[in-house]
């Protein structure tokens, strides 16, 4: 079987009804997700709802962006309260459930690009400060699992950590707090472990870890070596070059999240995303038999759709993944 699954995030409805909206349509096998509702406001955004995760680093949220500060704003409560919500209702929505489950926070590069320090830095500036945000964040998704684990006693958990920075932050293309200048690049070695930390962590609860990047420059060598189990990406972007770099993950055994349903698609049968698809693979010399090492998502979140909009994309996921299913 070729499961479905989705990125995460989803539009404005409540949250009750997602939950149990994308039980149904991800029975059967598939991997069902904590969906994100980031139209809700301050905290329901990724970079808040993890931020507000942090272990012993309060922030709080300024025009700007979230800051690190002394005490946690305001807005952390309301970040607070929204996840609680939100995972009581995977709670109710999946009692007696017994397989994986998806749960999304920002990643640790993603992070530190995103938030700022007192003085008006990103904290991507400060390799201290980024290496506390590392350590911070891998005790935070260690208490989330440990929470879905205790609400959902069955489920499998997986982290998808949401890394759409993760190209600039190695090439030095973020821009400076001035707007003017660009921040030096990270090296490489210091961006993999501070993965690491996160995914092994996460490892010593028995959970998996999957890296999202919706960017045309994602660093599968990187990941593989950081031991990533999957790797999440849209595969609209992926050139001939990056396919390549797609096959040789796929055969060193990592889970490829495959993002083949776009979404704002006009798709009506899923042979229109799923030949594409295919196409690519057999291109690059991937054998059929590891079309079981695919997980089928849309290629983005859906949170900037329509509720129907986004019901119809996760669904044609689902079928599309009933199609690969039939080249096995």
């Amino acid at each position: 079987m070729i499961r479905a699954s989705g990125v995460g995030s989803w539009p404005q409805e409540p949250v009750r009804e997602v939950v149990r909206r994308l039980r149904d349509v991800l029975a059967d096998g598939h991997v069902p997700y904590a969906p994100e509702i980031p139209s809700r406001g301050p905290g329901a955004d990724l970079v808040g709802r993890t931020a507000a995760q942090l272990a012993e680093m309060p922030v709080d949220l300024q025009p700007s962006g979230w800051r690190l500060t002394d005490a946690p704003g305001r807005d952390v409560s309301r970040a607070g309260a929204y996840l609680r919500e939100d995972l009581d209702e995977l709670a109710e929505a999946y009692d007696g459930y017994t397989g994986p489950m998806k749960v999304q926070l920002c990643g640790p590069w993603t992070l530190a690009a995103s938030l700022w320090l007192p003085r008006g830095d990103r904290v991507l500036v400060d390799a201290g400060a980024s290496r506390d945000v590392v350590q911070s964040l891998a005790e935070g998704a260690r208490e989330l699992l440990r929470r879905v684990r205790r609400l959902v006693p069955g489920a499998e958990p997986v982290l998808q950590l949401d890394e759409p920075s993760l190209p600039a932050v190695l090439t030095g293309r973020l821009r400076s707090a001035s707007g003017f200048g660009r921040l030096r690049a990270v090296d490489p070695g210091v961006v993999e472990s501070g993965l690491r930390t996160v995914a092994e962590a996460v490892d010593g609860l028995g959970g998996s870890v999957s890296v999202h990047c919706c960017a045309p420059d994602v660093p599968f060598a990187l990941l593989r070596r950081v031991g990533a189990v999957g790797v999440s990406v849209d595969t609209s972007l992926l050139t001939e070059r990056t396919w390549e770099s797609v096959a040789a993950s796929v055969e060193g055994g990592t889970t490829l999240w495959a993002g083949i349903v776009p979404t704002d698609t006009t798709a009506t049968h899923p042979r229109q995303v799923v030949e594409p698809f295919l196409d690519a693979w057999s291109r690059v010399g991937l054998e059929t038999a590891r079309l079981s090492q695919v997980v089928v998502t849309p290629a983005c979140g859906l949170g900037t759709r329509t509720p129907a909009e986004a019901a119809s994309v996760q669904r044609l996921a689902v079928d599309a993944a009933g199609l690969i299913a039939e080249r096995l």
